[in-house]
């Protein structure tokens, strides 16, 4: 099925082209502008407004709850009738180190919130709430998309596999823009976006 949008695109192909190429646009303006530094950190409305921010062009739904039950593969992301109550939680739960922000940002995975674009804006929230607690972000370019994609699975039961990997891949250069960017196309990449690169929009 493909989703209703402002664009009228009735082709998944279509849309999945157009929606590459505004939503990095809009990453690279959010960073430009310094829109970024205006982003609530650690929390649902903080992700919403990056969600906002990335989709709004393109889907009426941006940046707000989904009221469908979603589902990917054989997992079952987090209940509509549920779903308040858990980023209600997930607001709650500590941040003050690598350990419990990585905590966080799997609760959020499994809750899902939007209807589509969830990976893509909560790896940039991840990287807001490490940049802010820690003074460090990940460098996507150092995690491997196969390895992430299993690690992110199992995390649901186990979250040492998705921590060890992120871990490895932390680095303090939180300012640097060629990161930031690179960062975007790798996060694209593994939701299986790959047709644009976001320095050449």
């Amino acid at each position: 099925m493909i989703l209703e949008n402002k664009l009228n695109i009735t082709n998944q192909v279509e849309l999945n082209r157009a929606e590459e190429k505004i939503s990095k646009q809009k990453a690279k303006q959010l960073l430009e502008t310094g829109d970024i530094d205006q982003i609530e950190v650690g929390t649902f409305v903080g992700l919403s407004q990056i969600h906002r921010y990335l989709f709004e062009d393109i889907y009426d739904f941006s940046g707000k709850i989904r009221e469908v039950n979603i589902s990917k593969g054989n997992f079952r992301f987090a209940p509509v009738m549920y779903l308040q109550q858990a980023l209600d939680h997930i607001d709650k739960m500590p941040q003050r180190n690598f350990e419990e922000i990585i905590e966080k940002y799997v609760e959020m995975n499994i809750a899902h919130p939007f209807r589509e674009g969830n990976g893509r804006a909560t790896r940039l929230w991840l990287d807001l709430l490490l940049k802010k607690q820690i003074q460090n972000v990940i460098d996507w370019n150092q995690v491997d998309k196969a390895d992430y994609l299993s690690a992110m699975e199992r995390s649901v039961v186990k979250d040492i596999e998705i921590k060890q990997l992120l871990t490895s891949a932390l680095t303090d250069a939180i300012y640097d823009r060629a990161l930031f960017m690179k960062g975007i196309d790798i996060s694209y990449f593994y939701e299986g976006y790959s047709e644009f690169r976001i320095e050449d929009l």
